[in-house]
């Protein structure tokens, strides 16, 4: 018999206070809970978790010269960009019906279609772009079955609930960590289809991203190398409107060495990053080992 855990007071109220937004949010049309959630986040919730401090430190490290101003513009959008995400990934239902329109384009779309039909397995690699999950959810439209590899949340109350959000999109989802790692690769080694992000700091050599280094994980390319799987980069960009997307899947990376293979990667989210700043994640702490300017 398993022990329950203990029970975690502060966690649990986080995790209420978010179900209830969550709740209230999703008692809204489709067309306005996912901007209004997005102007929450930007101009409620990231002040007050320093979000908003932290994308701005990030942002000045990497573009030390650019106008303060533009800083805070980018910060701000990317701020709008998490909240919307969250929501969109609660509105299972409605994310999905709008998935199915969202284009795709890319050669990585016929590779992608070659591996499936010849019973290969491919791992999809992105990073906290856009919305990642709305290219997992366009595809899952066409017919694909697409699990996921996730890092589990601090607070298990809320983990458990978010845990649903992704497996609602299509497809299995495995928690990093042993247990977690043998369902992924058994699905893997079966011809399955995964995702994979790999723009968090994690244990793994310091390859530069944006001319910082910072730490990344190899596993990606690992696994594609240990079980002959397709290694593609692919991203859900939100447009203009703020609900739409495009996807692309880019060109498989050659196999050649893990790390190689892995700045591959890099340079690949790179680019999408300089074009659409916004779009990316600059709440995370992505440059651990580097110090900040004002350090």
């Amino acid at each position: 018999m398993t022990d329950k855990p203990p029970f975690q007071p502060a966690y649990w109220l986080s995790d209420r206070v978010i179900r209830g937004l969550i709740a209230a949010m999703l008692a809204l049309p489709y067309g306005l809970r996912v901007p209004f959630m997005g102007w929450l986040m930007r101009q409620v919730i990231g002040p007050l978790a320093g979000y908003g401090r932290r994308a701005r430190e990030n942002l000045a490290l990497i573009w030390p010269d650019m106008p303060e101003t533009r800083r805070r513009k980018i910060a701000a959008g990317a701020l709008d960009n998490a909240g919307r995400s969250l929501i969109e990934n609660y509105s299972t239902a409605e994310f999905t019906a709008r998935a199915a329109g969202f284009p795709i384009s890319g050669p990585g779309l016929a590779a992608l279609e070659a591996a499936s039909a010849e019973g290969r397995p491919v791992i999809l690699v992105s990073g906290h772009f856009g919305n990642y999950e709305a290219a997992r959810a366009a595809l899952v439209a066409r017919g694909f079955v697409i699990g996921g590899l996730y890092r589990p949340m601090r607070n298990p109350y809320f983990n458990a609930h978010y845990i649903r959000t992704m497996e609602a999109f299509g497809g299995p989802v495995f928690p990093q960590g042993r247990t977690g790692t043998t369902g992924f690769v058994r699905h893997l080694k079966a011809g399955g289809l995964l995702v994979l992000l790999f723009d968090q700091n994690a244990r793994g050599p310091r390859i530069d991203f944006l001319g910082h280094p910072a730490q990344t994980a190899l596993s990606a390319a690992e696994l594609a190398l240990r079980y002959g799987a397709d290694l593609i980069a692919f991203y859900g960009t939100r447009q203009p409107d703020g609900l739409g997307f495009t996807v692309a899947l880019e060109a498989p990376i050659p196999h050649s060495d893990a790390l190689e293979m892995t700045k591959a990667l890099t340079r690949s989210l790179e680019a999408r990053v300089q074009h659409n700043p916004e779009q990316w994640f600059w709440i995370h702490r992505r440059w651990k080992t580097t110090r900040r300017p004002s350090e």
